[in-house]
């Protein structure tokens, strides 16, 4: 019997631990590992910071769902993995031995890259967990107590740049429900990106036009090509370039209420194993989500190493979204499970396909890119109340799909119908090297 361990329990650790487990039923055991003993639907996050959903409405214990399944469930912090030893050293001390390591981790959150950035510090906000964006709601509330400044936006090296954008649009949105957005002297969105709408895979169909139009129409000055140096006594220090990365501007920009998407790094037990990473701490997979350094370690998801699509003046990262974790999680499984019957010939590869769902409020945007890469077979970007509507209705379902425990694909299966797209898996699958 060989032991598979799934390391980090979100939104691809979860399904990922659920497709494992009925792929290889009790001939095997499977094991899931997260610093949490909860899961959190962290795309639901913009609507906790201002106070639209609470955190019962987004997260649940995570240990009697999977467990009534067959999977063991630690509940333990990875401070360091053995990779030659094939163990895992867990923050209570305890080992875990393993025969195929499966990464979910997700991303360490490089707040140490911009000085007093970090939401601890109490300046600058964060919606990438769930603890940030109750946080998030404590000082959004002081806001509306007392209005001020607000600035938005994405730091050099960030690369989930959707929720940015969303929480920016939801807040203005809250704020004219509420009567104060007049009482709000400036708003202002800064990123890295070097256009409005590239969102770190250069633009998808109408992007640029879109999410120019939200940000102006909701009042906000938009600045592009810019680098945040610092971070002090409620001023945000912020270097623009041009497309050249000459400095053309030096702002200084007061606010009273700032959230900021901060770049990745891997996390410290993944990026301090010798081989496994590249310098950002992120593994190093082939096209079949294996480590190229050890054939028993597989990643999927934010954990995994891709390049920047191009190279921008500020550094943008690329980002993966929910049809491509899935993609890849399939893939793994799929293969560790052919490892295991011998069946090393039979490998599948997942697909580079960037899908996500974006709520501005009232409204909202979804895009489709076929591969994420240019040039694409599908390059297509909508807005409207549909996609609102739709996101709401995703969260619902992918709660539900997590407590019932099954890992049915949901990307293929209904959106794409939806949108009448076939053949993904050939139109979006990556070339073996």
């Amino acid at each position: 019997m060989a032991h598979v361990v799934i390391l980090g329990a979100g939104t691809g650790g979860m399904p990922a631990a659920y497709e494992m487990k009925a792929a290889l039923g009790s001939a095997h055991e499977v094991t899931l590992i997260s610093a949490n003993d909860y899961f959190q639907f962290v795309p639901s996050n913009p609507w906790v910071g201002v106070g639209w959903k609470e955190r019962d409405d987004v997260s649940f214990p995570i240990k009697p769902y999977v467990e009534r399944k067959g999977i063991h469930f630690i509940a333990q912090r990875a401070d360091r993995i053995d990779a030659e030893a094939n163990q895992i050293d867990l923050a209570d001390g305890s080992k875990v031995h393993y025969d195929y390591l499966f990464i979910t981790t997700g991303p360490k959150l490089a707040f140490e890259n911009v000085p007093g950035s970090d939401p601890h510090e109490g300046q600058v906000q964060s919606v990438c967990t769930l603890d940030h964006a109750e946080e998030a709601y404590k000082a959004y509330q002081d806001l509306l107590r007392e209005p001020g400044p607000i600035v938005m936006g994405a730091m050099a090296g960030a690369s989930c740049f959707g929720p940015a954008y969303e929480y920016a649009l939801i807040v203005a949105s809250d704020l004219k429900k509420r009567g104060l957005r007049d009482k709000i002297p400036s708003m202002t969105f800064v990123t890295s990106e070097p256009f409005l709408g590239h969102l770190g895979i250069q633009g998808v169909g109408d992007s640029q036009t879109i999410l120019s139009r939200g940000l102006k129409e909701e009042g906000f000055e938009a600045y592009t090509n810019c680098k945040v140096t610092k971070v002090e006594d409620n001023k945000m220090y912020v270097t623009q370039v041009n497309d050249k990365g000459e400095t053309v501007k030096e702002m200084v920009l007061p606010f009273k209420f700032s959230m900021m998407i901060p770049a990745f790094k891997g996390v410290p037990a993944v990026a301090g194993v010798e081989g496994l990473c590249n310098p950002g701490g992120f593994v190093l997979v082939d096209e079949y989500q294996r480590s190229k350094k050890y054939r028993n370690i597989f990643a999927a998801g934010i954990a995994i190493a891709i390049p920047p699509v191009e190279q921008t003046p500020v550094p943008t990262g690329a980002p993966k979204t929910g049809y491509m974790i899935e993609s890849m999680v399939a893939a793994a499984v799929h293969n560790i499970k052919a490892d295991l019957e011998g069946k090393t010939g039979n490998q599948t590869m997942g697909t580079w396909n960037a899908v996500c769902f974006a709520d501005m409020g009232d409204r909202g945007a979804a895009f489709v890119a076929l591969p994420q890469l240019k040039p694409r077979t599908v390059d297509w970007f909508a807005e409207g109340r549909w996609v609102h509507l739709a996101k709401v209705a995703f969260e619902k379902y992918f709660i539900r799909k997590m407590k019932i425990g099954v890992s049915e694909p949901f990307y293929e299966k209904v959106l794409f119908k939806m949108l009448g797209i076939t053949r993904l898996k050939d139109e979006g699958q990556r070339k073996a090297s």
